[in-house]
């Protein structure tokens, strides 16, 4: 589980901003929202982000998936480089480095991730855990004129020379030391700890255009998903749904490929028609069982189901692996093609059934701010741009009772731009000067 996210010179962001999970002592909601993974320590379940249109609510989601890519997928090459910019509005930040700390949870380990880089090279990198007291695990340097990657591990670390060694040379000098451990066949529990911890619990960014049909279906099909609870969850949103079917058949490779390839390359007729009788892919398609008032069942084929159903399925797979495992999953704008009973409803399930997973999401859906009886202050965050055109990121919990008392109503104050977080919008009229006198 993931305690606190911190984030420094990343695209909209100039100034730290820090996300964090750790629930204040208000005891409102506890069983639904709280987990005690530790002694002393309580953290949240959810996290929802809201904020104007480029106010930087989705650049805080892919700061995180930023970093988790830079782990899982480290560069074959020194020469590659990273993807991303830092803050350009000013005349220091674009010549200046970018900084990540990450502090969580892994099988009740605490570890606290801390990473400086530029477009070129991973600057400095630390593990640190608390065992129970903070201890290094290990502290990397670059060195940027050899290109090469300096790593120190901890007095609590055992790790012989040569493996050391070898891990330093897997390393190169825009890879993480994890990511250099991925390369490298040696043992550490907690250099293992850490990866399997973004390798498993940690998932990508799912976008508003992100499709999970064939994620959810595949595991679906290979039993990692449970088909009666998925089912289930549909039934329970009203969608009249009682079995789901995947048919399995065999399609040709397009035409348009096949002629793409003969005409480019000297083939005989005969050798085409091998490549056509090969070039076969298996096709699968997903069929929803419908039962009506009056008894009869009917068959739709998925992609004849509305949006909102077909969101629905998708996000029915979330709920199926974040209440059955532990998870961490951001969805950017949770409210897309999902009516608003339906998005109360995929909350409530998952606070309500989940037992270790966290949920991050961004949300323009204002009105959800009514539901005080399902919302926490302290997960409740918003993003806002400060005169530079940076973002900055603050929690309800910010404001004091001068603003937000029990009784106020956050969805008006947040109507009325008590909370700031709004559009700063002008008036509607339009000057459609022609020219003419």
């Amino acid at each position: 589980m993931i305690i606190n996210f911190s984030v420094q010179n990343f695209h909209s962001i100039k100034d730290k901003v820090t996300l964090s999970f750790e629930a204040t002592v208000a005891k409102d909601l506890e069983g639904y929202y709280i987990i005690e993974p530790k002694p002393g320590l309580r953290l949240l379940k959810l996290g929802l982000i809201y904020g104007a249109n480029a106010s930087g609510k989705t650049t805080i989601l892919m700061a995180l998936d930023f970093l988790r890519e830079m782990v899982l997928n480290p560069f074959e090459k020194k020469t590659d480089t990273f993807d991303f910019k830092p803050f350009l509005f000013d005349n220091h930040t674009p010549h200046e480095n970018t900084f990540f700390s990450l502090e969580f949870l892994q099988k009740g380990v605490k570890y606290l991730y801390e990473i400086e880089l530029n477009y070129e090279a991973i600057i400095n990198e630390k593990l640190f855990f608390y065992s129970p007291n903070k201890a290094v695990v290990f502290e990397r340097k670059t060195d940027l004129e050899k290109q090469l990657s300096i790593i120190d591990f901890g007095s609590k670390i055992k790790i012989n020379k040569e493996h050391k060694a070898i891990l330093e040379a897997n390393t190169l000098s825009n890879n993480t030391v994890i990511g250099g451990f991925a390369k490298t066949n040696i043992e550490s529990s907690e250099l293992r700890g850490v990866s399997d911890w973004f390798r498993n619990k940690l998932k990508q960014i799912i976008g508003p255009k992100t499709s999970l049909l064939n994620f959810v279906s595949n595991k679906l099909e290979n039993s990692i998903m449970d088909k009666k609870y998925i089912i289930e969850f549909l039934k329970k949103a009203d969608f009249r749904i009682t079995d789901i079917t995947i048919d399995k058949g065999e399609k040709e490779v397009d035409a348009k490929i096949i002629k793409f390839i003969s005409e480019k390359v000297s083939l005989s007729d005969e050798e085409i028609n091998i490549i056509k009788e090969k070039s076969k892919t298996e096709s699968k398609e997903i069929f929803f069982q419908h039962s009506i008032e009056n008894g009869e069942i009917y068959k739709l084929p998925y992609k004849d189901e509305s949006s909102g159903t077909q969101r629905y399925y998708q996000f029915s797979g979330l709920l199926d692996l974040m209440i059955r495992n532990e998870m961490i999953i951001t969805i950017d704008e949770l409210e897309s093609s999902l009516h608003p009973d339906l998005l109360k409803h995929f909350l409530l399930t998952f606070l309500v059934n989940s037992k270790h997973s966290q949920l991050i999401a961004t949300t323009h859906y204002r009105e959800l701010l009514m539901e005080k009886d399902i919302l926490r202050n302290d997960a409740i965050w918003f993003t806002e741009k400060k005169e530079d055109g940076s973002t900055d990121l603050f929690s309800l919990t910010d404001f004091d009772s001068s603003v937000i008392r029990n009784t106020s109503s956050v969805y008006n104050a947040y109507k009325i731009g008590k909370l700031g977080a709004v559009p700063n919008l002008s008036d509607y009229y339009i000057d459609m000067e022609d020219g003419k006198e």
